[in-house]
């Protein structure tokens, strides 16, 4: 039996699958990995332009870099893999998806129940009173950047920036799905962020089966994936939801 089919059928026979996904997956959608040789990271130093202090200090410089993020994620589109993710939730099987990405893409492509680790970039907060509104293209061409209607302080996108906690809820629905589920998906996403990473340790420690769809080797491949298939998100789900739909 192929590998796919083998994941297709352990979905049907357990149940309850969580997706646990990094930035690899929305590569296909044209937002590049941070860390990766296009990486925002090359350009923009993280500390300079993405830590919360920096972003106190001179907001005006710090949404230089976030004006360039927003209009790639704006452009952006869902990927075959989000496509089928979206598909296994209306057939009953995908109960929660828990991803490290700000880009919005889980919910354009039709998953409900999405646990935001590091916020989302198509919202803005107030640094001041914390009020949030829908970040658009009209707020992005703003200058020397937008402001709060309320308190007139700078606003942000909702993201975790570097220097700022995981929102509290966020990580305790996460643990939760990784406690409940029987079977985790981990995809595109490098097993190096942490608190982040500890959530396929949790789902495997609980019993899950975890099946991991990366390009390359992480720490999870060796220690706790069942299956590990070294190809894109987007190659690999739809063969597997062929399997599922028999």
């Amino acid at each position: 039996m192929d590998k796919y089919r083998e994941v297709a059928d352990l979905i049907k026979e357990r149940g309850y699958v969580v997706a646990f996904t990094g930035s690899g997956i929305s590569v296909d959608s044209g937002i590049p990995t941070f860390r990766g040789g296009q990486g925002l990271w090359e350009k923009y130093d993280p500390m300079e332009y993405a830590h919360i202090d920096a972003f106190r200090r001179n907001p005006e410089k710090v949404w230089n870099m976030l004006r360039e993020m927003a209009g790639v994620i704006f452009a952006a589109r869902p990927s075959a893999a989000h496509v089928a993710l979206g598909e296994l939730e209306k057939m009953g099987f995908l109960k929660a998806i828990i991803t490290q990405n700000v880009d919005g893409l889980h919910q354009t492509a039709g998953n409900s129940t999405v646990i935001e680790y590091h916020g989302n970039h198509r919202r803005l907060i107030c640094v001041g009173c914390s009020a949030k509104i829908d970040f658009t293209e009209v707020e992005a061409r703003v200058l020397p950047y937008p402001i709060c209607d309320r308190c007139f302080a700078p606003l942000k996108p909702d993201v975790v920036f570097f220097g700022e906690p995981i929102p509290m809820l966020d990580m305790i629905r996460a643990n939760e799905e990784a406690r409940k589920c029987k079977l985790m998906f981990v995809m595109g996403t490098s097993g190096v962020v942490y608190p982040a990473a500890d959530l396929p340790h949790l789902a495997h420690s609980s019993g899950a089966k975890i099946v991991e769809i990366n390009m390359e080797e992480t720490p999870f491949t060796s220690s706790i994936s069942h299956f590990f298939f070294k190809e894109s998100a987007s190659e690999v789900l739809p063969k597997i939801m062929e399997y599922v739909r028999a």
